[in-house]
């Protein structure tokens, strides 16, 4: 069974940084696309960023300049780097994998607060 665990979240002051962290049982070279979703109180879940296993990525435009998504093929790991956090970026960020066969699957969830 594919297991996405994620972890980094926490409690950051506006400002901040935060780096997450996705690790997917099994090979990462399964999956054509990789991507991170949030979803804050009350509201829908929203495409944050994704990466393709060719190598082109893609942000939101809310967090274009502030996010960078990586993924490190031999750890099995995609990262989201969260720089200049704002408030408005509190939700719970979830990891997502596609794969060439079209299956996908999902993490668990970090929570993420920016809060003074």
């Amino acid at each position: 069974q594919v297991q996405l665990v994620e972890s980094g979240g926490g409690l950051v002051q506006p400002g901040g940084s935060l780096t997450l962290s996705c690790t997917i049982s099994g090979s990462i070279f399964r999956y054509n696309v990789m991507g991170w979703y949030r979803q804050a109180p009350g509201k829908e879940r929203e495409l944050v960023a994704t990466i393709f296993s060719t190598g082109p990525k893609k942000y939101a435009d809310g967090v274009q300049g502030r996010f960078t998504i990586s993924r490190d093929n031999g750890m099995d790991t995609m990262y989201l780097q969260m720089n200049s956090l704002k408030p408005e970026d509190t939700a719970v960020y979830f990891c997502n994998a596609r794969a060439f066969s079209g299956s996908e699957f999902w993490g668990q969830g970090t929570q993420v607060t920016v809060s003074s």
